[in-house]
């Protein structure tokens, strides 16, 4: 096995572990990441509408639908007109939808930090630094028309 898949490995294995911690976290507040995710935006910029969710959430418009519907039946986000475009829905969190989504994020901090705690300062900056520029590159990667690789497709 090469390096680079070594690597590929190790990073998938990251964030299958990082991903299965942050599930049993968010499980104790009966949400999925991907709900705890929704709520943080609409935390983030109240009035989000759906289409803007599903881009930052990186799924299509019918999971968004789904997860909004279900975050909306246990009263954490309410829809509300858009006040020009008839068609469009804004996005809100509700009392309990902010002070679920501030007690998860506080306690998701503290979670991180225990975590991450073997990692030292330099370190860490290290791995900050190869990772930022990593994503960037995987982001431009994504972002341009998709070419073949090897013969196969990335579309």
């Amino acid at each position: 096995m090469s390096d680079r898949e070594t690597l590929y490995n190790l990073l998938k294995q990251t964030f299958i572990l990082l991903d299965d911690g942050d599930r049993r976290l968010f499980g104790h507040y009966d949400l999925s990441p991907t709900r705890y995710y929704a709520l943080l935006h609409i935390m983030e910029k109240p009035g989000l509408s759906s289409s803007e969710l599903s881009d930052r959430l990186l799924c299509d418009k019918s999971n968004v639908t789904r997860i909004v519907k279900g975050l909306e039946n246990t009263d954490h986000i309410i829809r509300k007109p858009h006040e020009t475009d008839g068609r469009t829905l804004r996005l809100y969190l509700t009392e309990k939808g902010k002070m679920v989504c501030s007690q998860i994020s506080t306690a998701h901090e503290a979670y991180n930090e225990l975590r991450l705690s073997c990692i030292n300062e330099i370190s860490q900056g290290n791995l900050l630094e190869n990772l930022t520029i990593l994503n960037e590159s995987l982001q431009e990667e994504l972002s341009q028309t998709a070419q073949p690789v090897n013969g196969y497709r990335l579309d």
